[in-house]
């Protein structure tokens, strides 16, 4: 909770009505999304992404990006865990955690120094994590339509 006074160190960054349901985005709608996302982030920032494999986490990771004034190519940390990219307003930590085991090997890559830093943190496969993730980030899910493999449904809010 924050005192009465200060303003919270980022308020919610949710679209109309996420909270009230999801969003059938095609990957052009959600790249949009994502870079007037990122255009209205500033750090710090924790933002956790979920979604099954081939969701379009970071397909959104990169409209994230291009939106906050990355300019250098975004791709999947996959292998390194962890791509720190320069931008005007701060430095931007996307990480990955699909290959970690458990959630203690958040150690060997500086966790607790990553989600504290004053920078946009941008976390695929945050369910890794275990009970390591603080609080007061945006959690955002993608997950596959059935029916419409062209779009997909994006859960958005505000983990306080």
């Amino acid at each position: 909770m924050t005192p009465i006074g200060e303003q919270p160190s980022h308020p919610p960054l949710v679209p109309p009505l996420a909270e009230h349901g999801a969003l059938a985005m095609t990957e052009g709608e959600l790249r949009d999304w994502g870079r007037r996302f990122g255009r209205s982030a500033h750090a710090p920032l924790l933002v956790t992404i979920a979604g099954e494999l081939g969701a379009g986490k970071t397909t959104l990771v990169q409209a994230l990006c291009a939106g906050y004034g990355v300019t250098e190519e975004v791709t999947s940390p996959t292998f390194a865990l962890v791509h720190e990219y320069q931008a005007p307003r701060s430095p931007v930590h996307h990480l990955d955690l699909y290959r970690l085991e458990r959630p203690d090997q958040l150690d060997e890559i500086g966790w607790d120094e990553l989600v504290s830093a004053r920078a946009v943190v941008l976390v695929e496969w945050p369910e890794r994590a275990g009970d390591r993730l603080p609080a007061g980030h945006v959690t955002l899910s993608l997950q596959h339509l059935p029916d419409d493999p062209g779009r997909r449904l994006l859960y958005a809010g505000w983990h306080p």
